[in-house]
């Protein structure tokens, strides 16, 4: 997958904002202002990070060489996925279990506000 599948695909969730809080070439996506990928816009190959449960985390690194631990984020919680070499049904299903477990920890309010947006 390539940067602009990987965005269409987050955009295609509820509530997803796109943010540059840190540069400007590090493209962050959010649910209910909480991160929950962060991808390099120029860094080739593509790489991205995305919030993993412990468990799953330490399987993943074990079969993909492509999947590590983030740089400066914690490396219990979130992996960095180099895309490149990876199956599309793989990196969406990473996608997609940060964007549970990051909505999974919002508040019942903020979760709503998420469910009822546009």
């Amino acid at each position: 997958m390539d940067a602009s599948e990987i965005l269409d695909y987050c955009n295609e969730k509820k509530g997803v904002e796109e943010t540059f809080p840190f540069d400007n070439e590090t493209l962050v996506l959010k649910v209910g202002g909480k991160m929950f990928l962060l991808m390099s816009l120029d860094k080739h190959p593509l790489h991205i990070a995305v919030k993993t449960d412990p468990e799953r985390s330490e399987e993943l690194r074990a079969d993909h060489p492509q999947i590590s631990g983030a740089y400066h984020m914690n490396k219990t919680h979130w992996n960095s996925v180099v895309c490149e070499g990876l199956k599309k049904e793989l990196i969406k299903k990473l996608i997609d279990h940060s964007y549970e477990l990051i909505f999974k920890s919002l508040t019942k309010k903020k979760q709503q506000e998420v469910k009822d947006s546009v």
